[in-house]
């Protein structure tokens, strides 16, 4: 079984001798963008290339506003305080997710909450979140307040894991009943739709990131998304250090973060923009082909999109029968040249969240030992 999926991966990425997990793509004007960039001078966070940037993924989502940043954790930071949460609050998000999810909580001295995921999906399980709710929570004062800890809880914040949209339909219902902002940490979910609608679009705000091994990059970066002027507003003013616009005085009226994205990394982004219908493109027909692979092996499950979805396929993960069977079909692949990866480790698991309440995790725990992530680079 290992033999016959190491010898198909090397296949489809053309025998290489070392087949990443997911490096990334540069086929276009990326080069013509930087060297531009900096002919300009304007390397910092002004210049043309910030604001076509930004355009650019309006454009793309269809969100009306889009606010660049220095990196996805800092777009999830700037939304959290923007959503009103502050020390002691509480943020309901999952256990399974990449840790920046949990430290921008931690940042601004706030608690996480973690709710199971559903295992179609592999993100926030509606089901899960209305039963806390209903059990563990009361409205006092248009707020929602958990009757154990006694926080008021601000936020919601699900997570498309590997770019496989939310129940958002269901996750929104349940934030707007109890008066919690929803936020969507999209990091991982660029030209990721979920009836239609791009993800980040549902709650007062998304984040999307640009790492490295992203759907594109900046090299780093990250972007609000947002319908919402005020919002939009005060993003872009907290993250260029809260100073008040003038031709030459610098005046900053309340404490800012100096979030902006560089413009050039925004040139990178540019480029990368013009590419990423080929990328997506390029990504489905991946997965296409490791779908119809993996329909042939009783022991392995490919994960697929969930229902009333469009993913992005950023990263294809399987299923494996078991602990056991998941680390052999690490050791085996990563010993022949094929980067593969476990899942994340549960975020109640790491020392720093340790003591966070955390609900049933039955379905996050079971992920846990038994995904893992396979090579979806470009082809």
């Amino acid at each position: 079984m290992f033999k016959e999926t190491i010898d198909f991966i090397r296949g489809l990425y053309n025998h290489k001798e070392f087949v990443p997990l997911h490096e990334p793509f540069f086929n276009g004007n990326e080069k013509a963008y930087l060297a531009d960039c900096i002919d300009s001078t304007f390397v910092s966070s002004v210049g043309k290339y910030v604001d076509s940037f930004e355009q650019s993924m309006v454009d793309f989502t269809g969100a009306k506003y889009a606010i660049a940043t220095v990196n996805g954790t800092a777009a999830l930071h700037i939304s959290l305080l923007l959503s009103g949460v502050g020390r002691e609050d509480e943020v309901i998000t999952q256990p399974l997710t990449f840790v920046a999810t949990c430290n921008a909580v931690s940042y601004i001295g706030a608690h996480p909450l973690f709710i199971d995921v559903d295992l179609d999906t592999l993100s926030l399980s509606p089901e899960k979140l209305e039963e806390f709710l209903v059990n563990y929570t009361e409205q006092q004062d248009g707020l929602c307040k958990n009757k154990v800890s006694g926080r008021t809880i601000k936020a919601l914040v699900p997570m498309h894991t590997f770019g496989h949209p939310a129940k958002l339909k269901e996750l929104s219902e349940l934030a707007s009943t109890h008066n919690i902002t929803l936020i969507e940490d999209a990091a991982e979910s660029l030209g990721s739709y979920y009836k239609n609608k791009h993800t980040g679009l549902f709650g007062a705000m998304g984040t999307l990131s640009f790492n490295g091994n992203k759907t594109i990059t900046t090299g780093g970066g990250g972007m609000i998304i947002t319908n919402d002027e005020g919002i939009a507003r005060r993003a872009k003013y907290l993250t260029t250090t809260a100073k008040v616009p003038h031709i030459w005085e610098f005046y900053h009226d309340e404490v800012g973060y100096n979030y902006r994205l560089p413009n050039l990394n925004a040139a990178l982004g540019c480029a990368q923009m013009e590419l990423l219908p080929k990328i997506l493109e390029n990504k489905r027909s991946t997965a296409r082909k490791y779908q119809e692979f993996f329909k042939k092996m009783d022991e392995i499950d490919f994960i697929a999109e969930p229902a009333e979805c469009e993913s992005n396929y950023w990263l294809n993960a399987i299923v494996l029968e078991n602990r056991e069977t998941r680390d052999s079909f690490l050791e085996a692949t990563n010993r022949n040249g094929i980067m593969t990866r476990p899942i994340w480790k549960l975020m109640n698991r790491l020392p720093m969240y340790r003591n966070t309440w955390s609900g049933d995790l039955e379905n996050s725990e079971w992920l846990e030992q038994r995904v893992v992530n396979i090579p979806s680079s470009v082809r």
